[in-house]
């Protein structure tokens, strides 16, 4: 009887794991191979290539990102400030995804290709906050500034080291949503 090939979602997701833990030049096939515990044979089996399993991360990085947390947000049939709440933890609050996130980041920013995939997955995210956001207001500048300085605090607020004078992060980033997520006074 011969031993279980490993699955092709393991190599993925230690891919993943690699790629948000060292970067892009950290996923090699020797080193998710031994992190498996197998040898690096069974990895020809599913990629041609690094390249072709670079592109598999990027694929399940999408589609967990983007069709998984809109089938979720979509599914929570909540108001449109809590809807982009909850899109913005399930991406970016996330120990799982959050690092993923900013490693492809990372990696965009030396990668057209990868910086291509990321402005489309931003440009969904961004798509979401203009459709919530014009739920409550009706001023298409608005909608679009409102949704630009909520996507820049969540992704910003991971890079930023101040503190907030004795309010924790999540206060403010609160109080933030809160004055981003407001009708307008008109």
């Amino acid at each position: 009887m011969g031993t279980a090939r490993t699955p092709r979602s393991r190599w993925i997701e230690e891919g993943l794991q690699v790629l948000a833990t060292s970067g892009v030049d950290a996923v090699r096939v020797e080193v998710l191979a031994k992190r498996i515990g197998v040898t690096k044979g069974g990895f020809y089996g599913y990629f041609a290539d690094r390249d072709a399993l670079l592109e598999a991360l990027l694929d399940a990085w999408e589609s967990e990102a983007v069709d998984q947390v809109l089938a979720r947000v979509e599914h929570a049939g909540v108001d449109p400030k809590t809807k982009a709440r909850l899109a913005g933890l399930l991406t970016f609050s996330s120990n799982r995804l959050l690092p993923i996130d900013l490693a492809i980041r990372a990696w965009a920013r030396v990668d057209d290709a990868v910086a291509a995939r990321l402005r489309r997955v931003d440009n969904s995210r961004m798509a979401l906050l203009r459709e919530t956001i014009g739920e409550f207001c009706d001023d298409p500048d608005e909608v679009e500034a409102r949704g630009l300085l909520a996507f820049c605090a969540v992704i910003g607020s991971h890079f930023l080291a101040a503190d907030h004078e004795g309010r924790t992060r999540v206060e403010v980033l609160s109080r933030a949503a809160d004055l981003l997520f407001a009708p307008p006074d008109r």
